[in-house]
Order: structure tokens, then sequence, then C-alpha cells
């Protein structure tokens, strides 16, 4: 089995969802109003240290980890779903360096057995939270 003390491996966190741009619409209701969700948030990339690898061979094969994005808002003021967080198993005294900036973010250890390298996005934002008294019917949305 080969050791390996570096590994280059590129992190893409999970996008937010957009928000909905949706109106109420029922028979007997003649203003229904606004009613889209919010978008889901995207998912983070943790590193996380396993006490089982004493190597970075893990990561010969793969090198691109990407995160689960989050889903759109719907109508019925539906919240999308949160994107799920890639965990990353590490062994314990990896160091991880930014690539561009030659900056170090942490190192694992027992003290700090977790660390987020990417954060996800946020969700946006659906039309539901725009309406006000002068505002009955907002026709913006955001994206996330």
């Amino acid at each position: 089995m080969a050791y390996f003390d570096e590994a280059k491996i590129t992190v893409i966190s999970g996008k937010g969802g957009d928000g909905c741009l949706s109106f109420r619409r029922e028979k007997y209701i003649e203003r229904g109003g606004p009613d889209g969700g919010d978008g889901g948030d995207g998912g983070d990339i943790i590193l996380e240290i396993d006490l089982n690898l004493n190597s970075l061979s893990n990561f010969k094969g793969k090198r691109n980890f990407q995160a689960a994005s989050g889903k759109s808002g719907s109508g019925r003021n539906k919240k999308g779903k949160s994107g799920e967080d890639l965990v990353i198993k590490v062994p314990i005294g990896t160091q991880i360096y930014a690539t561009q900036t030659k900056e170090l973010i942490g190192e694992i250890n027992e003290s700090n057995s977790r660390i987020i390298v990417a954060k996800g996005g946020k969700g946006g934002l659906g039309n539901a939270r725009f309406k006000s008294s002068t505002n009955q019917a907002p026709k913006k949305n955001y994206k996330g």
C-alpha cells in the first residue's frame, strides 16, 4: 500500500435553492395573496477525523468533491429541502491549506476534530416574504 502525505483536492459547496413566485388560487377566495416559499440552503463540505486512517491514500482516485444543492421553494409557503452536508474523512494531523492564498485554514487533531472547509449557499426568498400593507401582491423573489 502506498502512503500519501500530500493531496490536492477541489471542494465545491452546494448552491442555495431559489425562492418561489406563486399566488394562492382557490375557487371561493377572491384575493388569495402571495404564497411562494423560500429555497433550501446548500450543503457544507466538512473534513472530519478518522482514527482508522493513517495516510491520504483515499484521495488518490477521487479529487473533486461537491455537496448537494438546496431545492427550490414551492407554492403554499413550502420551503425547499436543504442540501446534505458532505463529510470527508481524513487522518489525524492533517493540515488544510487554501490553494490560491497558501493560507493555513486549520489542522485536524483531537481538540479540533471537524472543520467546515466550504460553507453552503443561502436559500433565496419567496414572494410571501415581501408582502406588506402597501404591496399586497409582490412579484419579486430572490435566487439562491
